[in-house]
């Protein structure tokens, strides 16, 4: 399988909300999405943000449907009051795609929300979660609609240690912390689709994850400001061979998001070496992300934290 983004069905008449589409990755694939024809709305931290990136959409795509808004994943506040928002500018079921999207990557040391969750734990999974939770019933409950969740192939490495899920105990940035919110997310995928299953929803649960491509993800890691840092040096050097850029890794979402051959529960990512670039295509799903007690606890756990019940009927 050979997909580009030319093979994404035409998007006319479709509303879409994407998280951390004002850079990166998720900005590349709301372009590709306006370009097909969608109405996207365009959460970011600020609304100078979120506006200066609708600016550069309706550059390429001068007929594009662009709603800025404001949104911070890490503040629970911010997620309910953009839901409310969100619900009262469409009073009913009119969401086509919902992708979670936004994330940060290795906080070199440890950091709490407002709402005193880790960091990385609190915006790549917690508020994805309560987001979708809150936003669900502004789902069309058609086929067709879906739900995607960004996930990383960092979750290979991560382990869901309940005792330690904000890091309280021990922090690694990586390894650990981001690691374990990305199997959350993957974790979470799989759940969902389970629980859509069970009720008989046509709505379906998709996951993505980009393999590896030089961001402001990346840019925000650990080291960054030396130039002589290893891992910086490391990165250069392999960078022709081991990564691409945005547009390309933003495909695998896009594939989740639009192909028509996309399976409810399915886990997409670059078909190269280690699933480091390359076309879309299945991607491996980590043995702790299809366990269902471990996914169960995770979903209980989930609406404690945020203090949503995520009821799927």
């Amino acid at each position: 399988m050979n997909w580009t983004a030319q093979d994404i069905p035409s998007q006319q008449g479709r509303r879409v909300l994407i998280t951390g589409a004002n850079s990166g990755i998720g900005f590349h694939t709301a372009l590709e999405l306006a370009r097909h024809g969608a109405e996207i709305i365009l959460p970011a931290r600020t609304i100078e943000k979120a506006t200066a990136a609708a600016d550069r959409i309706k550059q390429a795509v001068p007929n594009a449907q662009i709603v800025p808004e404001v949104l911070d994943l890490a503040d629970l506040s911010s997620v309910r009051a953009f839901a409310e928002r969100i619900l009262r500018l469409y009073p009913q079921p009119s969401l086509d795609l919902l992708i979670n999207n936004a994330g940060v990557m290795a906080i070199p040391k440890r950091q709490l929300t407002p709402d005193g969750y880790e960091r990385q734990f609190a915006t790549n999974y917690l508020g994805p979660f309560a987001l979708t939770a809150r936003l669900f019933r502004a789902v069309k409950p058609v086929s067709g609609s879906r739900i995607v969740i960004v996930s990383s192939s960092a979750n290979r490495v991560g382990r869901i240690d309940f005792e330690n899920l904000q890091s309280e105990r021990r922090y690694s940035p990586t390894s650990g912390a981001y690691a374990q919110s990305k199997l959350a997310d993957s974790i979470f995928a799989i759940e969902l689709q389970r629980r859509l299953t069970a009720s008989h929803s046509p709505i379906i649960a998709t996951a993505a994850h980009p393999g590896i491509a030089i961001t402001n993800l990346q840019k925000s890691g650990p080291g960054e400001t030396s130039l002589l840092n290893p891992t910086r040096i490391m990165t250069a050097l392999l960078k022709p061979f081991f990564t691409h850029d945005a547009s390309h890794a933003a495909l695998p979402t896009l594939y989740a998001a639009t192909a028509p051959d996309a399976t409810p529960g399915g886990y997409y990512g670059p078909n190269g070496f280690q699933e480091l670039k390359g076309a879309p295509a299945e991607a491996r799903i980590p043995r702790m992300a299809l366990d269902p007690a471990i996914a169960a606890r995770l979903w209980q756990v989930s609406e404690q934290l945020t203090g949503i019940e995520f009821p799927i009927a």
